[in-house]
């Protein structure tokens, strides 16, 4: 399977999520070394800590389906059409930053989520969508060089 057919079962699964609070819907979809794909959106909760990444909820359908061995996911995500953040000033300084800097704005994955998926594979390919459409291939062991090992 190529990354332009997973990220866009990724965008099929960020249509099912759960996100009434933040209107951030986030969708992932992970291959595994069988074949098989897995999805997952974000399902949030009034008791924020409670709330659950797409790529979790993927990784669990994974393995409650008996596969640990993962080859690739794509994650796509972003503010629901009509809840676009707004620009304020608490933000903009973040925005002028990342401007100066001329980086990607990227969805990178929360640390618990990098975690998770480095028990799995620390070598597992992320295809990342951007704001603009384009996507992103990184190596997680780029992005989260040193997981928590027992």
């Amino acid at each position: 399977m190529d990354n332009r057919e997973l990220v866009e079962i990724a965008k099929k699964a960020r249509e099912n999520a759960y996100a009434p609070y933040s209107n951030f819907k986030v969708g992932a979809a992970l291959l595994t070394k069988s074949g098989n794909v897995y999805k997952g959106c974000n399902v949030e909760n009034a008791s924020y800590g409670l709330t659950v990444c797409a790529e979790r909820v993927a990784i669990s359908n994974a393995i409650s389906n008996g596969e640990k061995e993962f080859m690739k996911m794509a994650i796509v995500g972003g503010f629901s059409e009509g809840h676009e953040r707004e620009i304020s000033e608490e933000n903009i300084q973040e925005i002028v930053k990342k401007d100066m800097q001329e980086s990607e704005d990227v969805l990178i994955p929360c640390g618990a989520c990098m975690q998770v998926m480095s028990e799995f594979n620390p070598d597992l390919e992320l295809i990342l969508l951007d704001t603009m459409g384009k996507t992103i291939t990184i190596n997680l062991k780029e992005l989260f060089p040193k997981p928590f090992q027992l």
